[in-house]
């Protein structure tokens, strides 16, 4: 239930910095403000511009911190309702103060994620682009930033729109039949409902196919860097890091551990996983080492299998190759510096990226080459690249998808008229819960759950 207090919070992250914001909104915000706040120019806080001067304790009159305070009269803020934030210098302890008088005069503290949720509440905003600014927020490249901006923007609720609108009239237009059937409003009735039904069909296709793309935009990809010794994993790793993180020698067995290091792969945010080499070995640590590395085959999203392409390929190339099995794989055939002798198997299909980390050739091309195998060759472009990112979001399409195709299926093989608008009122349903129009209240509350206080 929605209840139209006052609230507030620290909106700027923990510890020192140069500035600290204190957030409120709610019917109180601005008699709250006048409280603490004693301006240096007369005239008191006008909407949408920023007054300077002092945060006292009303009490006393003691100056807490001086500070710029900016008021936003509703509607036209963030939430919709009247907000004010509190700008003052960035010390944990002064911020932490400036709230605590707030919530003294009034205000309560307010829940993860409430401001936004206040914003949706309010219909500022729809859900999807509720749930897009966490993802601004946590992006960890260009391509994660701009496909989460395009959400918030509200570009992927516009095409769900156009999903909700051919299904809205399907559904008018059937009911129209039922309610009316003295009326001549059924002539080429399927041609006319499947004509608009066909392209929202078209569309859930396209946005549920293109659901793999955007979740490894949003959530990035694990990948396993995976070989015998002395084959240049950790040259790799280091290479595609641009930095000197694994020890490289020539002695086999340097790697006994797991390296793990995130890295920006043209856009796609990859987590990198430098394995031990694998091999037959009495050494106990090194044993163990091989043991988690072919652990993690399995579970990685891609395997970069790496050869020595100067060295023939052998039975521990062999075992690693059938520890790989059917997993997402590319053969990064390195020392390409030197003559090639090595022949992989000839039933093994996987792709092959010729490569050497000691001059840099072909390292370009492993890069495209890791991109590709995720984005399935689409283009990352920055100012048109729109998809759905979330699991919820694809189930929800998923089942409006099941619910107009069996629409179609109905309609065509002449189904009674009074079954047909229940698959539509379903996919209607459907549609709602990815913005918010049907969703119910306990799944709002774990999706404004996972958001930071004071956002």
């Amino acid at each position: 239930m929605y209840v139209r207090d006052t609230i507030a919070a620290i909106s700027t992250a923990v510890g020192e910095g140069g500035i600290g914001i204190v957030r409120i909104s709610g019917p109180a915000s601005l008699p709250i403000a006048e409280s603490i706040f004693k301006a240096k120019s007369n005239g008191g806080l006008k909407s949408h511009r920023f007054s300077y001067g002092a945060v006292v304790t009303p009490e006393s009159g003691d100056l807490v911190d001086e500070a710029m305070v900016v008021y936003m009269k509703a509607p036209n803020s963030y939430t919709r309702e009247d907000v004010v934030e509190i700008q003052c210098h960035g010390g944990t302890l002064v911020v932490s103060r400036i709230l605590n008088l707030v919530i003294s005069e009034g205000a309560r503290l307010a829940e993860p994620g409430e401001f936004t949720k206040r914003a949706f509440l309010n219909g500022r905003i729809d859900l999807v682009q509720a749930e897009a600014v966490m993802d601004v927020i946590s992006s960890r490249t260009d391509a994660s930033l701009a496909l989460a901006q395009h959400q918030r923007e509200g570009l992927l609720s516009k095409r769900i729109a156009t999903v909700k609108d051919g299904i809205v009239y399907a559904l008018a237009y059937v009911e129209a039949l039922i309610d009316f059937p003295e009326d001549d409003v059924d002539i080429a009735v399927e041609t006319d409902v499947l004509g608009k039904v066909s392209p929202a069909l078209a569309e859930l296709d396209s946005l549920i196919e293109g659901f793999d793309e955007g979740r490894v935009l949003r959530d990035g990809v694990s990948v396993v860097i995976a070989g015998k010794p002395n084959v240049g994993k950790s040259s790799l790793l280091n290479t595609l890091l641009k930095e000197k993180r694994a020890i490289v020698t020539s002695v086999p067995g340097t790697t006994r551990d797991l390296i793990e290091e995130v890295v920006n792969i043209n856009g796609l945010p990859v987590k990198l996983l430098d394995t031990a080499g694998i091999r037959e070995s009495d050494d106990q640590v090194e044993q163990e080492g091989v043991r988690l590395s072919l652990d993690r085959i399995p579970r990685a999203d891609l395997v970069l299998f790496v050869i020595d392409g100067s060295a023939p390929f052998d039975e521990d190339d062999a075992t690693i190759l059938r520890a790989i099995g059917a997993k997402s794989c590319i053969v990064v055939e390195n020392k390409s510096d030197l003559p090639s002798v090595a022949v992989l198997p000839s039933d093994f299909s996987a792709p092959v990226v010729t490569i050497s980390t000691h001059t840099g050739s072909g390292v370009p091309s492993l890069r495209d080459a890791i991109t590709n195998a995720f984005m399935h060759g689409h283009a990352i472009d920055s100012r048109e690249y729109v998809a759905v990112s979330k699991a919820r979001h694809r189930d929800s399409l998923l089942k409006a998808r099941t619910s107009l195709r069996s629409f179609v299926s109905n309609l065509e093989a002449g189904m009674n008229l009074e079954v047909l608008p229940v698959d539509l009122r379903d996919a209607l349903d459907a549609v709602g819960e990815v913005t918010g129009e049907t969703t119910a209240d306990d799944i709002l509350d774990r999706i404004f759950s996972s958001f930071c206080i004071g956002k």
